[in-house]
């Protein structure tokens, strides 16, 4: 029972952090923009490159057929492809800004350092 309790807990957290991420590339692009006021040249890139990491993030969720340890392993080099990619876009005080919004801890799970979330919203 207190499994199940745990199981159905664990479900409703997922879906409600799920519910308040934005999951869409182009939409975490526009958010970026706001937060380090990008150029539309810059809100692209960055928007290709959020596409890039989650279709490269929905393949490792298959091949570790959903093993958090495995996935999580497998993410790690991603996300710092993924930020590396995105640096190489803003200029020097952007880039200091986005490191800021990476430690954030609110941003965690939900923020600019998830670039492997799922590009199509659930």
């Amino acid at each position: 029972m207190k499994k199940l309790l745990f199981l159905c807990c664990l479900f409703v957290g997922l879906a409600t952090v799920k519910a308040q991420s934005t999951t869409d590339p182009a939409e975490k692009a526009k958010g970026l923009q706001k937060q380090l006021k990008l150029s539309d040249v810059q809100t692209t890139k960055v928007a290709a490159i959020y596409k890039e990491s989650s279709e490269k993030f929905e393949k490792i969720k298959v091949a570790e057929k959903g093993n958090t340890n495995k996935m999580t392993a497998a993410i790690a080099p991603l996300r710092s492809a993924t930020i590396k990619k995105i640096k190489a876009v803003l200029t020097p005080k952007q880039s200091v800004e986005y490191d800021k919004l990476l430690k954030d801890p609110k941003n965690v799970g939900g923020g600019w350092s998830d670039g492997w979330s799922p590009a199509s919203s659930q």
